[in-house]
């Protein structure tokens, strides 16, 4: 397994592991009356949306590693690719001409 998949692969396990924390955590303030069910729902709202933005922005961080690895390792991109085979296709299309 990459670096790069095993990184992801653990932060997603934490990001797991602290939602079953959180839900036990806000379980036993209900259970004791510190914090009412709709507190609770809000809690867990406010939770899950800031857990998608550490993920959205996990992804954001690995998009932007892996381009400086394709950069600095002057790799083709698929869409580079893509371009250079419709070239290729257009010139081909006028040699037959």
């Amino acid at each position: 397994m990459s670096i790069l998949k095993k990184g992801l692969a653990f932060g997603l396990g934490l990001a797991l592991a602290s939602k079953e924390q959180v839900e036990k955590l806000i379980d036993e303030l209900v259970k004791k009356g510190e914090l009412s069910l709709e507190e609770s729902k809000d809690v867990i709202d406010q939770w899950k949306q800031q857990t998608e933005e550490r993920k959205a922005e996990l992804q954001r961080i690995v998009r932007e590693q892996i381009k400086q690895v394709i950069d600095k390792f002057d790799l083709v991109t698929k869409d580079e690719l893509q371009q250079l085979e419709q070239r290729i296709r257009r010139l081909e299309e006028k040699e037959d001409q």
